[in-house]
């Protein structure tokens, strides 16, 4: 399934979850028990991974943490997508991780949340902000989908499902 992100003044028409993960990006078993601490893993996550830089990490935490603050992104069915725009990227990076004890989101349905996908989208850019966001949901909202996630052994596993499912690596740049 393709991320349509089709937007006026961004710099690539098509994005797609596989384009955005790697995975050294994912983290097959979370430690974090609740939705800061989830934040906070992904966060660290992207910086070992040198998606955002270490004297960014704070701030751009800050910028998560305050977004979750106004309304939780544990949208239901185990599923939170903790996201921000941040004048700190260029370009939109995210970590995605799952904990099979489930974390503790405030989610809409009060069920804990078993996959997360965190991303951030570079400031300016709401169109692919919002075109993101709803196809992050749209897929994660597939039950077959996130059972395979909720199944998969390891992160390269699970990488392998989300390039299937969303087309990884076939993103089209202006």
């Amino acid at each position: 399934m393709l991320l349509q992100a089709k937007c006026n003044g961004c710099d690539e028409i098509y994005m797609n979850l596989g384009d955005i993960l790697s995975p050294a990006q994912i983290i097959s078993e979370m430690q974090a028990s609740n939705r800061w601490e989830a934040i906070d893993e992904l966060i660290n996550n992207l910086v070992q991974t040198g998606k955002i830089k270490p004297e960014n990490r704070d701030q751009i935490a800050a910028v998560v943490k305050k977004r979750e603050t106004s309304m939780s992104t544990g949208i239901g069915f185990g599923i939170g997508i903790p996201h921000a725009s941040t004048e700190l990227i260029y370009e939109v990076a995210g970590a995605f991780g799952r904990s099979k004890k489930g974390v503790n989101f405030d989610a809409l349905d009060n069920q804990p949340v078993k996959l997360v996908m965190l991303f951030l989208v570079p400031q300016g850019q709401f169109q692919k902000h919002l075109h993101t966001l709803a196809n992050i949901a749209k897929l994660l909202h597939k039950t077959e989908f996130r059972q395979s996630l909720e199944e998969a052994p390891d992160a390269d596993t699970m990488y392998r499902i989300i390039e299937n499912q969303s087309g990884g690596a076939t993103g089209t740049a202006r």
